[in-house]
């Protein structure tokens, strides 16, 4: 089947699990018909309030259930979902807005004092939907989004009704430049999903086929990263398409003791990271308190987005042997590059993945990499993916190419292809380090410092040197109650990396403010790499 659309999806699911669980946060369970019904009263509502075809609504929201359930009613109305960062100052909410030509917000009420001096200024904007999270009353210029939702509504379809073709955009803030708007059709995304995901449906199933398959629930997750990025909402799109459950956390700060809380007392079945920044600290609660939690119906953790390392990894298996630990590499503009998994049985080596069904590692002139060439390429996914990034013909052009009369989406991740035929990830080309000439990828060092006993997380940089234009320089944040010895840690960087890939100066951090997605602002560290090596050189050399 090709023809998609998410809206339809859901309402087959809502007809055929009416009274199953489709979101949880704390003690608020909606079933799959509640939020059906839900998402048919806003989607009349948007409507009402003047929207029309693909007209983008922008989310502003941390984890809740009103994000999907909102999502549902959009995709109803045959609208345009537009995440958005809540971390970004206004500025950048204004370009976020204003790029995406959204005409409706849907913000949480704690984000109001910065909505609010912001109406004038996003001009575009002609409603302001506001979700009450006890933070204070609605305020004058905004409407409350639970007087759209419980208007009696019935199964609403808009009057152009709905496509394959209809969008989803995707934001993505990547490593520079002004974040870019990747548009997916809902149909290719449905089947992107579907095709990478470990649990899916056949290929050749149609929308009658998956009534006969939804006999039963879906699956549990929890997404303890945000929504608002890819891995938190590509994940829960493909759950709640085969009529799973998404379990949102009620706190906004990451703490691992209540997500294992949570957990339990839910029933989990699949639990969704971003490598290590989410991971290691699950695994020390883990450790500090073995006994403490049943992990008995969470058969799966995957984390997609960022490395994860193999003594996080064990640390899972530790507690629990029979977990599957999925590594799925996937990014905003190709879902399905590749994956590890591991098991008791067997692991793979951090940053090391099984090529997806349709992807290539290439040169720049579009020739495969020969395994075991230590030849430098890129991954390049063929077949579906997103049709550009919204208003940037120059850089769809770059990334989505045509190679021998094939569209490949080509995000500018680097990697090699070992002898086995495996694949061992660089990293990205933008926050390449050149050093003399030789390239340095920052995540394949990253992931040798992790491996160091002291060393907590790192985040590698360049700097600028006037003998080699740039050396590598390693942001490290201890483990607590730890010091890092650059001697040290250099040292042991050179037996497992060739010695130009070794940082020449290091830094050590409280924290590296890694944002909620798990995310490393290379920017901001360089500059206080620059500025902390800088001082030190000056205190050095004073008078």
């Amino acid at each position: 089947m090709t023809d998609w659309n998410f809206a339809d999806v859901w309402e087959a699911v809502a007809d055929s699990l009416g009274a199953a669980s489709a979101l949880v946060q704390g003690t608020r369970r909606q079933a799959w018909s509640e939020m059906d019904s839900r998402a048919d009263g806003l989607a009349r509502a948007l409507v009402d309030l003047g929207l029309s075809h693909q007209d983008k609504v922008a989310h502003y929201l941390f984890n809740c259930p009103e994000y999907l359930e909102s999502m549902f009613g959009i995709f109803k109305a045959g609208l345009v979902p537009v995440n958005t960062n809540y971390r970004y100052t206004e500025d950048e909410l204004l370009y976020i807005w204003d790029n995406s030509d959204t005409v409706a917000v849907i913000f949480h009420g704690s984000l109001a004092d910065r909505v609010g001096p912001l109406r004038d200024a996003a001009g575009r904007v002609r409603a302001w939907i506001w979700v009450d999270d006890g933070s204070g009353p609605c305020p004058e210029w905004a409407v409350a989004y639970e007087d759209l939702v419980k208007a009696p509504s019935g199964r609403f379809r808009p009057p152009w009704g709905r496509s394959p073709d209809d969008l989803l955009l995707l934001y993505t803030g990547g490593t520079t430049g002004m974040p870019k708007g990747v548009m997916w059709r809902q149909d290719d995304l449905f089947a992107s999903l579907n095709a990478a995901s470990p649990i899916g449906y056949p290929e050749d199933s149609s929308l009658a086929s998956l009534k006969e398959l939804l006999h039963s629930p879906g699956p549990v997750i929890l997404p303890s990263c945000p929504l608002m990025h890819g891995t938190g909402m590509f994940t829960s799109l493909i759950v709640m398409s085969l009529g799973g459950c998404v379990v949102t956390l009620e706190s906004r700060n990451f703490d691992p003791a209540t997500l294992l809380s949570t957990l339990q007392r839910q029933g989990v079945n699949v639990l969704v990271i971003v490598g290590d920044a989410f991971g290691r600290p699950i695994v020390a609660a883990l450790d500090a308190e073995p006994e403490r939690w049943d992990l008995s119906a969470l058969f799966m953790v995957a984390s997609s987005g960022v490395i994860w390392s193999e003594p996080v990894k064990e640390g899972f298996l530790r507690h629990k042997a029979s977990l599957v630990l999925a590594d799925l590499f996937s990014s905003s503009e190709a879902v399905g590059m590749g994956s590890s998994v591991t098991s008791a049985s067997g692991s793979a080596s951090t940053g090391e993945f099984t090529l997806g069904k349709h992807a290539r590692v290439i040169t720049e002139d579009g020739r495969d990499i020969e395994p075991g060439s230590a030849e430098v390429g890129v991954l390049a996914l063929e077949g579906r993916g997103p049709i550009g990034y919204y208003k940037d013909p120059e850089k769809s052009a770059s990334t989505f190419r045509v190679i021998d009369g094939v569209r490949y989406s080509v995000p500018g991740d680097y990697a090699m292809v070992e002898a086995d035929g495996t694949v061992k990830l660089l990293g990205r080309g933008s926050v390449c380090i050149n050093t003399g000439g030789e390239k340095v990828f920052p995540e394949e060092v990253e992931e040798a410092i992790k491996l160091f006993p002291r060393a907590r997380d790192a985040a590698v940089v360049g700097l600028p040197d006037e003998r080699f234009g740039e050396v590598v320089c390693a942001v490290v944040e201890p483990e607590p109650g730890s010091t890092i010895s650059e001697k040290d840690l250099v040292a042991f960087v050179k037996t497992k990396l060739a010695g130009f890939k070794a940082p020449r100066r290091v830094v050590v951090v409280d924290t590296l403010g890694r944002s909620p997605s798990g995310k490393l602002d290379y920017a901001r560290l360089r500059s206080l790499a620059i500025s902390s090596t800088m001082s030190s050189v000056s205190t050095a050399t004073g008078p």
